[in-house]
């Protein structure tokens, strides 16, 4: 019971304060929500849970992290060019649009059948 009230104590003192959202973190560090989302699952950054399910995070926290953080550092990503055959690109093509095309036939199809008998 003691737990209870100590964790309700709690929740009610992050909801006092001016808590920050993901997209609000995402803008300040200059990242994706998703690489924020990232952070936070790594634990290097400290995120609240208000209610159990929206994640939260202090202002005096970020500004700290923000000090130590270097989002062209976390952003090294290597792209990778895939260069497609044209055969591959005519399969995908077909494989992707087959049911369009087999519809554009048979109303073809339908069509010349009609006009035929006039």
């Amino acid at each position: 019971m003691i737990r209870g009230l100590l964790q309700e104590r709690s929740e009610n003192n992050l909801m006092a304060e001016k808590l920050l959202t993901v997209r609000d973190v995402s803008l300040i560090l200059g990242i994706s929500e998703k690489e924020v989302m990232d952070l936070v699952e790594n634990k290097q950054l400290a995120a609240y849970k208000v209610g159990g399910v929206y994640i939260r995070f202090k202002e005096e926290q970020i500004t700290e992290f923000r000090k130590s953080f270097k989002p062209a550092a976390h952003k090294n990503k290597t792209i990778i060019s895939h260069k497609y055959a044209f055969k591959d690109r005519i399969n995908d093509f077909f494989y992707f649009n087959d049911f369009y095309i087999l519809s554009v036939l048979i109303i073809l199809l339908i069509l010349v059948i009609i006009f035929q008998g006039y």
